[in-house]
């Protein structure tokens, strides 16, 4: 089965626009199809003090993926990308990529480690933004 998700991603170390592209070549491999891209958006921390500005997208994917298995291959990523340190009960740091689940089918998932949609995502204009470029 099919199943389509909106995926927001960010990055405010490095190359960020290379660390966006090696991510989206990471997530076609193994998570499914990108469907859609949005452009690349700037933005400041949001939640934290840093020097460095963000880039933000969002993208639409296919994947036969369930929500939990999605949260795993996307965290995979984060790692094998040398994201070292998961932002947890509201403590935010400088990042090589964040990939947050945003949108997944039309389903509501709560439990420990996922919540679907993502609770903050109404809050964040940077997230906001691209999810709106892109949603059907």
């Amino acid at each position: 089965m099919t199943n389509i998700c909106y995926l927001s991603l960010g990055t405010n170390l490095g190359d960020k626009e290379g660390n966006i592209l090696e991510a989206y070549r990471r997530i076609e491999e193994s998570v499914g199809r990108i469907i859609r891209r949005s452009s690349f958006y700037h933005s400041e921390p949001w939640g934290f003090k840093s020097d460095n500005d963000f880039v933000n997208t969002a993208i639409c994917c296919e994947t036969a993926m369930t929500p939990q298995q999605l949260l795993m291959a996307t965290q995979k990523i984060e790692k094998d990308m040398g994201r070292t340190m998961k932002s947890t009960d509201g403590q935010y740091h400088d990042r090589i990529i964040d990939i947050d689940i945003l949108l997944y089918n039309d389903i509501s998932v709560n439990e420990p480690g996922l919540t679907i949609p993502h609770p903050l995502m109404q809050e964040r204009d940077f997230v906001m933004n691209p999810l709106k470029e892109i949603q059907l």
